[in-house]
């Protein structure tokens, strides 16, 4: 089967399509014939070898068909989504004509959207469900802080966020995107700023309920002086960089009576913690199938141009989810 294999770490130049062998279903495992995948950040410190070493094949996430269950539960050509599972880390991932997946991280799908649009909803969608639903309790009527909202996981906590009924402040990097922002469904937009609470000193004097980072520690300290008493911050994301917090004290840097949490989902999704049963991708395709929140991926490229999609995806400029489709 073709594969884009990594050669060595480093720049996408390092991602090169070739010929190898066609994987075999293990018992417990699913053989997965890949139409489409998303790209994410996990696979960016893949390639550069931030998070040590790695399978040569990357990909977490991807949307296709089944071509073989060893175990009988599903059937052949039924469609699925699969996420995680070690994909890309610990075993080889999606970025090929077949992949293997642990059973516990393929869930069946029915759904009318393209390859491309379905691909741009697993991981993004199942993050974003379990930061809001999870680590951050979201209610009707709260308001959220969604830093760094413009990013794939950003639009889609925006998407649920707003279909659970919450009130959302959007950060975005510049001042152009604003509007962007605005449109996706955000009732407020600000440009992000490692002092933002005191910019909205005036405008949220009272703060915020609950805060969803994505920009990482550079902002969390920030995040936490914006939620009100009893108010939550998740941490889910590093588009800021992952320097440490220097010399951190939880007593000169925590708020008294803010909750923190951080929320990794390459490393438990499908695990006995956060099985996918608990998050209901069937409705969210649905919802995506009626137009209630966006499933069309910013940019879509060819497996041929990998290389170029890594490139958008390093620039951080791609507004969205990059998704690269198979023939």
């Amino acid at each position: 089967m073709r594969a884009i294999v990594r050669q060595q770490y480093g720049g996408p130049e390092q991602l090169q399509i070739q010929d190898v062998p066609k994987p075999i279903a293990a018992n417990g495992d699913v053989l997965v014939r890949v139409r489409a995948f998303g790209l994410n950040r996990a696979e960016q410190y893949f390639r550069q070898g931030v998070w040590g070493e790695v399978a040569a094949i990357s990909g977490i996430e991807c949307a296709g068909e089944v071509e073989h269950d060893p175990n009988g539960r599903l059937s052949h050509g039924q469609a699925v989504i699969a996420l995680m599972g070690g994909m890309g880390r610990s075993r080889n991932g999606s970025y090929a004509e077949w992949v293997c997946v642990p059973a516990s991280n393929v869930v069946p799908i029915q759904t009318s959207l393209s390859w491309a649009e379905l691909a741009a909803l697993p991981e993004s969608y199942a993050t974003a469900w379990t930061c809001l639903h999870d680590n951050l309790a979201l209610q009707e009527g709260d308001t959220l802080l969604i830093r760094g909202a413009l990013s794939a996981l950003g639009q889609a906590a925006l998407a649920l966020a707003k279909q659970r009924g919450a009130s959302v402040i959007a950060t975005v990097r510049q001042a152009s995107r604003l509007e962007a922002a605005r449109r996706l469904g955000a009732d407020e937009a600000w440009v992000e700023s490692p002092s933002l609470s005191s910019q909205m000193a005036d405008a949220k004097a009272q703060g915020v309920d609950k805060v969803l980072d994505l920009v990482g520690t550079s902002t969390m300290l920030d995040s936490l002086r914006l939620a009100k008493r009893n108010g939550r911050v998740c941490v889910a994301g590093f588009l800021g960089g992952h320097e440490p917090i220097a010399a951190f004290d939880p007593m000169a840097h925590l708020p008294s009576g803010r909750h923190l949490s951080f929320f990794a989902s390459a490393l438990v999704f499908g695990g006995a913690e956060y099985p996918l049963g608990e998050i209901p991708f069937q409705q969210i395709i649905e919802w995506a199938e009626n137009g209630d929140i966006p499933a069309k991926p910013a940019s879509v490229f060819p497996f041929e141009d990998i290389q170029a999609a890594h490139r958008l995806l390093d620039e951080q400029a791609a507004g969205g989810k990059i998704v690269v489709t198979l023939d």
